[in-house]
């Protein structure tokens, strides 16, 4: 019975649309960047050569994520784009930087049914996230659904994204307004 789950379990690492620690039998390629690449190369609907996703960071939907040319995705950033309705869920485009504990959700629950306990209300439809070309996401900001970050900007550290974001700002709070332009 033993050795069946950790066939089981090995089997559904392998073969899961998810990346992290919770999956240990293909967690362990993160910490080698050539089993990285390649790993990534078959999780990920996109991931090009010199883009980085270290040990600790999780995606869940692997397969409708797309993640740029020199991108690092650091450890406890959680990329949520698991979608059964989006094709293309999360797009994080080349030279874009990430901070340690960046959140980043393509749906939320529903919670505008009054009298039903949230808990058995569902899902909003989801919402794809767009990380545009050259911006930084400071740590543990969490991105919303339907959110698109401009080129160049900088979200600050511990913000809450609930609206995109226009291009060549700083943004930072919660919720996230643009406190400054970029000149």
């Amino acid at each position: 019975m033993f050795l069946k789950n950790i066939y089981y379990k090995i089997k559904f690492d392998l073969s899961s649309d998810r990346i992290g620690p919770d999956i240990p039998f293909t967690h362990w390629k993160l910490f080698f960047p050539n089993k990285m690449i390649k790993l990534c190369k078959c999780k990920f609907l996109k991931f090009e050569d010199t883009a980085q996703f270290r040990p600790g960071a999780y995606a869940v939907g692997c397969s409708q994520i797309e993640i740029g040319k020199r991108v690092v995705i650091r450890p406890g950033c959680r990329l949520f784009g698991e979608s059964p309705e989006l094709d293309l869920t999360i797009t994080i485009e080349d030279d874009v930087m990430l901070g340690s504990g960046v959140h980043i959700y393509i749906n939320n629950h529903r919670f505008d049914m009054v009298g039903i306990p949230i808990i058995d209300q569902g899902v909003y439809p989801p919402k794809a996230v767009i990380l545009k070309r050259g911006c930084w996401i400071g740590a543990n900001a969490i991105i919303l659904p339907g959110v698109t970050i401009g080129e160049n900007s900088v979200v600050g550290a511990g913000s809450v994204v609930t609206k995109s974001v226009p291009s060549g700002v700083v943004a930072a709070g919660n919720p996230a307004k643009i406190i400054k332009r970029i000149e």
